[in-house]
């Protein structure tokens, strides 16, 4: 019973470290990365479809991106959604490849792009610690009900406690990363 909770805890931690990690992909840094388009919808026939479902999103170049859609009638479409999205990128076409270059970062750009992250990474240590306040109220129900004694309670907790400390540096380290990354001229 208790080794499930922990197996529960730790999948959920493991959740919110690869939901920061996507939320980072999605700040912009000074190179050209695919999954800088993934949040990009356009309209396709009536419903909001993935860019990547619409076309190959391939880098060119450190700062280019190459898009060629898979219907050459999608191209004013896609040049339309990214433009539209909040990403400040402008898309230019030859024939059928769009391509979207990555502007420099200025140094005010990187520091609210790092504030971004810092809040991305708050959110994260808050999705852990959740995580390990519901693990400790499940416990605490059990010791409640006798169904696990106090000596087995506190032990979990403190494994609990040993996998949020774990979880919390991951954040830690992966918002370092980030912060490295945008710094990086």
């Amino acid at each position: 019973m208790l080794n499930e909770i922990l197996k529960d805890t730790e999948a959920a931690m493991q959740k919110s470290i690869d939901a920061l990690d996507h939320a980072f992909n999605r700040i912009r840094t000074g190179r050209a990365s695919p999954t800088l388009l993934e949040s990009v919808t356009i309209d396709y026939y009536g419903s909001e479809t993935p860019i990547t479902q619409l076309a190959n999103v391939s880098v060119e170049d450190g700062r280019t991106l190459a898009i060629s859609p898979w219907e050459r009638n999608l191209v004013p479409a896609i040049e339309k959604g990214i433009m539209k999205s909040d990403l400040g990128l402008n898309p230019s076409t030859t024939g059928d490849t769009i391509r979207v270059t990555m502007p420099m970062l200025t140094e005010e750009t990187r520091r609210d792009y790092i504030k971004q992250a810092r809040n991305e990474a708050e959110t994260g240590r808050v999705a852990v610690r959740n995580a390990r306040r519901d693990a400790n109220n499940t416990v605490k129900e059990l010791l409640k009900e006798k169904e696990v004694s106090e000596d087995d309670a506190r032990r979990n907790e403190e494994q609990i406690q040993k996998l949020t400390d774990k979880y919390i540096a991951q954040v830690d380290k992966h918002l370092a990363e980030k912060e490295a990354e945008l710094m990086k001229v």
